[in-house]
């Protein structure tokens, strides 16, 4: 059977049948095999096939010898098919032959299936999802495609699937960095490279990961390396794209006498993973290469993330290697209490430990310095220097001869230094955080339920410190279960409380960074330490430039140049460029600072976001009715035109879902308003993007702040878009109630707009109910009260619903006429949006007329339309309908064409009355084509 065959083209041509592996044979028939397998389901006739097996210098019997080829394909395929039995699998057609074999049973083509429906998900911000997709298809990607076999075909398909390969891992590597794992990007960004080295894509996609990692100067090395390849191979520079790149990136031994020193304290008994960063470390300091340890290797990141940890465990393993002495410093820098020290006092300390005597220490901090090289030329010594305030504290120190190592911790970032590597120090994985609860706790204890020890690990934020202190915890009380102290932390207010043990705590390691920046002597510092107190109130996921301007009331320059001082003190982390989010601990952290002015910080950064949104909702689409608002003034974010403006909403989604949330929770009015501006705000982007819970959400808590505060008028609107949301999760009678509760407002209220209007979506509701004869009541009831107050919006809706009830009834000839008339109301007002509904309902009409070659002329043109206006739902349903009208014209190749363009967006969209059609269409062009019901293969 057809469904148990998969073909493979990567690597070596063949695959499987029912019986198992199959042999295609010689090489020229394993080539006729790939171009059947590449077009299929669709014929490809004979010229086509001696073009691509032999070119333009095809043999005499060339013909004859795909008649050979194709029944020894034939044979190989289907071993188990009678000597007089047709082949079903492969069939002589238009002119030629076809493979019938779903095309995801090619392992090749399930690939570019994979990757357009990966590319989908990236543009509507699912980036997760799409990492999956990706990764899946990468699998695939096993060896060279078409190894081995000869033919312009498979030499021009082998580059096109090289080339398409390379591209995944570009589109993997970049996912990897909007998900903020640079590191995991690294290995197959450097395989693919040195296969492609004048593929610029990938070289920039390696130097931003490696810059994101915190390995600055590796990442200049392979911008240097690109130059001079591009020279060499091409005689051109880099281009615009890895310039700017470059330019981002550049925005940032005798023996002593007696016994050397040795001051490394111990290192941790229970350290854990990092093994990456172990191993980077290692290389760095100990090279494996003939040469000396880089100079000066700094390791940042934020409070309690294991930076001492980690530079003590690699010290410790390398400290062979500098056999002159292993020198530890602890710099003091955010100890809480205690003056860091100068740097003068860091060179005494270091100049005593080799011996110095103490009256021979300069007390001029050049004098030292110059003592300080002098003591260690020629010699091989390891510094850590623990805790450092920043690079001033221990510049003195770098200058170092070349075989010295300095290992700097801090959370600062010391970037800027000469010679520096920096490695950024990120959360721990959910596997280490695990083992090193099982290290402090006991393995036993913490294995016997991984579930409840997953969500401990989640709780600390993979923080080491919070993990070692929920570990001491654990051993200290040997009666507490897993998820007896997961329960504990649970709670957010007592989150912080509960991470402590003795002195040592989280709360205190995050008060120290922030107290250093609230009294430290820059008003720039001040400023960031009171934005973070400002983050603190207000709970999104993402902070921007704009929405921290508007809550700190200062110029966006002064704004900017806190959120990167937060970044540099690691209180805040980037994310894509201009974005920044708060772990989760720091968020707590930040939570209880509680600042002066704070409620009117969240006002400003509210109003900011619903000016903001109201712009980009009217940019969207200028012909969509608004939901009456009352006047916010504000500044809205910079956009220009629609595009601009469904990337704004679609990059800032989660973090205005959140804000109006939070305002809408809130007891203060003011406030509350602000979050039910925002709600409303969103609802035209909600609706036609199809985010049917968030809409639900959102306008569910409006409609409790509208009855809290006794506002009608906006009970009105939170009903109608309840009933929008409650329409596309399929709940009718629900939405029914609330379409009756809209109605009865607007009635109450004496708001002829909003009852004419409420009588349309009453009318389109019970269109989607298949109750034709309400439906129509309530839209020739919209039409009399469209027409009374000169609504052409108003009158257009109600033809267009007077029209689907028609239909629905039998009458398709007044539906033609009612989609006709709409559709010229549309056209004449430059509403694009009802345009493509209107003429994909036209094609639908025309279908059920037996009029197809009409229906493509309005499908064609709706898709285009839906697509423009980025409507999935409604591309959805008029690739289907386009896709239906060409099956009836005999089209078959277009009909699958567009119905394989349906298809991963049915799947993006989830369960519908509109995926279930696609898939049916799609099910109803494959029996056209005579190919079986498709699945999914699992191709190996």
């Amino acid at each position: 059977m057809t469904q148990d065959v998969c073909i493979r083209l990567f690597g070596s041509v063949g695959g499987s049948t029912a019986a198992g592996p199959f042999d295609p044979g010689p090489p020229r028939r394993q080539a006729l095999l790939a171009i059947l397998a590449a077009r299929a389901p669709h014929a490809v006739s004979i010229p086509s096939l001696i073009d691509g097996l032999w070119g333009a210098g095809p043999p005499r019997t060339a013909q004859q010898s795909i008649y050979t080829y194709v029944a020894g394909l034939r044979h190989a395929l289907e071993p188990a098919r009678g000597p007089r039995e047709p082949s079903t699998l492969i069939v002589a057609a238009g002119g030629g032959y076809a493979l019938r074999l779903d095309p995801r049973r090619v392992d090749a083509r399930l690939f570019s299936s994979l990757l357009d429906e990966a590319r989908l998900l990236r543009e509507e911000g699912e980036h997760a999802e799409a990492l999956v997709l990706i990764e899946r298809a990468l699998k695939l990607y096993q060896d060279q495609p078409l190894s081995g076999v000869p033919g312009p075909f498979a030499e021009n398909e082998r580059a096109r699937l090289q080339e398409l390969h390379a591209t995944a891992v570009e589109d993997g590597a970049h996912t990897l960095l909007e998900l903020e794992e640079p590191a995991r990007a690294l290995p197959p960004l450097r395989e693919t490279l040195a296969r492609h080295p004048l593929r610029e894509r990938l070289r920039e996609l390696l130097m931003l990961a490696l810059h994101r990692c915190g390995r600055q100067a590796e990442a200049l090395q392979i911008f240097a390396e690109g130059r001079r390849i591009l020279a060499d191979e091409l005689g051109t520079d880099p281009g615009e794209d890895l310039r700017r790149c470059h330019e981002l990136i550049l925005g940032g031994r005798p023996a002593v006498s007696g016994r050397a020193p040795r001051q490394l304290p111990r290192p941790l008994v229970g350290f854990v993973g990092r093994s990456e960063e172990v191993a980077w470390l290692k290389d760095v300091l100990a090279p494996r290469r003939e040469g000396p340890p880089h100079p000066l290797t700094a390791i940042s990141g934020p409070p309690g993330i294991g930076k001492s940890a980690l530079a003590l465990h690699v010290a410790h393993q390398v400290k062979d290697d500098f056999p002159d002495g292993q020198l530890f410093v602890n710099l003091r820098g955010k100890t809480h209490g205690v003056a860091a020290l100068t740097p003068l006092e860091v060179l005494g300390r270091l100049l005593r430990a080799m011996r110095t005597p103490p009256q021979a220490v300069p007390g001029d901090l050049d004098e030292a310095a110059a003592v300080w090289r002098g003591r260690i030329d020629g010699r091989r010594v390891l510094i850590v220097l623990d805790d450092a305030t920043g690079l001033e504290q221990i510049e003195p120190v770098l200058s170092t001869p070349l075989g010295t190592a300095v290992v700097a911790t801090s959370r600062e970032t010391l970037i800027a230094g000469d010679d520096c590597r920096q490695l950024k120090l990120g959360a721990l994985s959910a596997d280490d955080s695990a083992a090193m609860l099982a290290v402090l706790a006991g393995e036993r204890r913490v294995l016997a339920d991984p579930e409840q020890t997953g969500l401990l690990a989640r709780l600390c934020g993979g923080l080491p410190l919070a993990l070692r202190i929920s570990g001491a915890r654990l051993a200290e009380h040997p009666g507490w279960s897993v998820a007896d102290l997961a329960a504990r932390l649970s709670d957010e207010r007592r989150r912080l409380h509960e991470l402590r043990i003795g002195e040592l705590t989280v709360h205190s390691s995050l008060a120290s960074s922030w107290s250093a920046l609230a009294g430290g002597e820059q008003a720039r510092d001040r400023a960031a330490a009171r934005l973070l107190a400002l983050l603190g109130a207000l709970h999104v996921p993402e902070v921007t430039s704009e929405v921290s301007t508007a809550l700190l009331d200062r110029p966006d320059v002064e704004a900017d140049a806190a959120l990167e001082r937060l970044a540099h003190a690691h209180l805040l982390e980037r994310g894509g460029p201009g974005r920044y989010h708060l772990h989760d601990l720091v968020r707590l952290f930040a939570a209880g600072l509680e600042p002066d002015g704070a409620r009117e910080a969240v006002i400003r950064a509210l109003t900011h976001y619903v000016v903001s949104a109201r712009h980009a909702g009217v940019l969207l689409d200028p012909h969509r009715v608004q939901p009456v608002a009352r006047p916010v003034e504000g500044v809205p974010v910079r956009l220009d035109d629609r595009d601009q403006a469904y990337e704004w909403l679609s990059k800032e989604e989660a973090n205005l879902l959140a804000a109006a949330s939070q305002a809408m929770s809130c007891v203060d009015e003011e406030v509350s308003r602000l979050g039910v501006d925002l709600a409303f705000a969103l609802m035209w982007f909600q609706s036609s993007s199809y985010r049917r819970a968030d809409l639900l959400s959102c306008n569910s808590q409006a409609l409790a702040v509208a009855e809290r505060l006794g506002e009608p008028a906006l009970a009105l609107y939170a009903h109608g878009h309840l009933a929008g949301a409650l329409v596309m999760l399929g709940r009718l009678p629900e939405a029914a109630e609330h379409r009756e509760a809209e109605l009865a407002l607007a009635r109450r209220l004496g708001d002829r707009f909003a009852e004419q209007r409420a009588l349309g979506n009453l009318g389109n509701l019970y269109v989607t109910w298949k109750r034709f004869d309400r439906s129509l009541g309530f839209a020739e009831a919209q039409l009399a009260i469209a027409t009374e107050i000169g609504s052409d919006i108003g009158i257009r809706y109600a033809h267009l619903v007077m029209g689907e009830s028609h239909r629905g009834l039998g009458r398709l000839a007044e539906a033609h006429a009612m989609f006709t008339e709409a559709l010229d109301s549309a056209t004449r007002d430059g509403d694009v949006l009802h345009a493509g509904s209107i003429l994909t309902l036209l094609g639908e009409v025309c279908l059920d007329q037996g009029r197809p070659l009409e229906a493509v002329t309005h499908l064609e043109q709706s898709v285009r339309f839906e697509h423009d206006t980025r409507r999935r739902i409604g591309e959805l349903r008029s690739l289907t309908g386009l896709a239906r009208a060409y099956r009836e014209i005999d089209r078959l190749d277009d009909a699958l064409d567009h119905v394989e363009r349906a298809a991963p967006l049915a799947r993006a969209l989830g369960p519908s009355p509109w995926a279930d059609e696609a898939d049916a269409e799609r099910a109803a062009v494959h029996a056209a084509l005579g190919v079986p019901g498709m699945s999914e293969p699992g191709l190996s």
